[in-house]
């Protein structure tokens, strides 16, 4: 279904509470559109959807169901890493947000695309495939684990892209994430995702050098344009 409004935005590099009560903003406005709609049958508004992309300093953030323990350091070690830590309203557990790393929070309205949320989330994987298989990057799924994975039937699995999501009144909000030139090393402090026995890459590390964010943003909007049937008005 081709979803006639679709707003994109690059956020840039921006503060992770800033862009979440931004995330939350246009949430809300879709909410609110979504519900003018059902008292005002005949009348109704058009849904803007939103798509921003944007880049977040060192940060950890744990989802609802997530394990507090799955952050391995304490408050004095994060302010030495430069890194802070939210507790969020997504679904999945904790992970990582940092420069070189492509986030991207889609707020759409599922339901006017006629999607639950398995189906969301699978979309979002296909769009992270396509992307870094532009690359060379054989990217695939691994059961009973959200995200894009590498060598998914080997004992060297590793994640290239987080996905945590939350939906409320079929309206999509967080995302997904894709390490791009991230640096790994802040991964060691935590069990990505819960999992204790499972790595992490980025397309740096798998290709040995590093790609520009602008490039990469470029296919990926691409790809998220095709896969969800999107129509961008800028």
């Amino acid at each position: 279904m081709n979803i006639s409004t679709t707003i994109f935005e690059d956020l840039g590099e921006i503060d992770y509470q800033k862009a979440w009560d931004y995330q939350e903003e246009q949430f809300t406005r879709v909410v609110d559109s979504k519900l003018y709609n059902r008292e005002h049958p005949g009348g109704e508004k058009e849904i803007e959807h939103h798509l921003l992309f944007c880049e977040h300093p060192h940060v950890y953030t744990l989802g609802k169901s997530g394990q507090a323990n799955n952050l391995l350091i304490q408050d004095e070690f994060l302010k030495k890493i430069n890194a802070t830590f939210y507790k969020i309203n997504r679904g999945g557990d904790i992970t990582y947000h940092g420069p070189g790393q492509i986030v991207g929070y889609p707020i759409f309205d599922l339901e006017q695309m006629g999607l639950g949320i398995k189906e969301y989330i699978h979309q979002l994987e296909e769009a992270i495939i396509l992307t870094i298989g532009e690359y060379g990057i054989d990217g695939g799924r691994l059961n009973g684990a959200t995200g894009v994975w590498l060598d998914t039937a080997t004992p060297q699995a590793r994640k290239i892209c987080a996905i945590g999501v939350r939906a409320s009144r079929y309206v999509s909000m967080h995302g997904f994430a894709l390490n791009v030139n991230t640096n790994l090393d802040y991964f060691n402090y935590i069990n990505p995702c819960g999992f204790v026995d499972k790595g992490v890459t980025s397309m740096q590390k798998e290709l040995g050098r590093e790609f520009s964010l602008d490039e990469v943003k470029a296919k990926l909007r691409k790809n998220l344009q095709k896969v969800f049937g999107l129509s961008f008005i800028n």
